[in-house]
């Protein structure tokens, strides 16, 4: 059984390797070698992931987000986690707590 990390506001987040990225109309698709899923992250989920290919804060994603998109912050930070924990669940990044 997988242990996921909680997504904590003052968690870092980074890809983990093992995964073939590529842009598809405007959007980013991605396989994972190791399980052989496929993956669609969409546009904005592109952006994320563009943004985690070093560990990052969740605090600084979300002011990233909010300075890129029109997202007033209690909904960048919902959605980002959510989408974060999804990624996670799926061992597709590692998560940092301190």
């Amino acid at each position: 059984m997988l242990t996921k990390e909680k997504i904590l506001l003052d968690s870092k987040v980074v890809q983990k390797p093992g995964n073939i990225v590529s842009d598809m109309d405007g959007e980013k698709v991605m396989l994972n070698i190791d399980n052989g899923n496929y993956y669609n992250l969409g546009e904005i989920g592109g952006v994320i992931w563009e943004m985690i290919k070093e560990p990052i804060s969740i605090e600084r994603l979300i002011y990233m987000l909010m300075e890129e998109f029109d997202v007033e912050k209690k909904d960048c930070e919902s959605h980002l986690i959510s989408f974060l924990t999804n990624l996670s669940s799926e061992c597709l990044i590692e998560v940092l707590n301190r």
